[in-house]
């Protein structure tokens, strides 16, 4: 009982096939310090390769739920209406995640350094 609980928390969410097949994305770039009160930076990506690794970065190992503030948000869209949106945690090493709703649940997901390291490349 105790490994099939193991299992059912790492289990895939399902959000990377619903978003790997969207057009577009919009990142908005916060402060940075967790706090969500200002949008700095706004980018507009159409390029499929950067959707699709986004979409494998979010989809990653399950995390609880922390309450640890964000540093953007990414809004994906398809035939310009938003399908998904995430928020993010990266510049706070004991928070990193992304957080979504998918079908009336929460999920909260590990933002690896390689996600990082994406998301701060973007936003040069």
């Amino acid at each position: 009982m105790f490994i099939v609980s193991i299992n059912a928390c790492n289990k895939p969410t399902g959000i990377k096939y619903l978003i790997t097949d969207s057009d577009s994305v919009a990142i908005n770039y916060f402060k940075g310090d967790g706090s969500m009160d200002s949008v700095h930076k706004v980018l507009i990506i159409k390029n499929k390769k950067t959707i699709e690794g986004l979409a494998r970065q979010i989809e990653s190992e399950q995390l609880a739920i922390q309450n640890c503030g964000y540093d953007g948000s990414l809004h994906f869209f398809k035939n310009d209406i938003v399908v998904q949106d995430v928020s993010f945690r990266m510049n706070a090493a004991e928070c990193m995640h992304f957080i979504f709703s998918l079908k009336g649940k929460i999920y909260s997901t590990r933002l690896s350094e390689a996600a990082k390291e994406l998301l701060q490349s973007l936003n040069k």
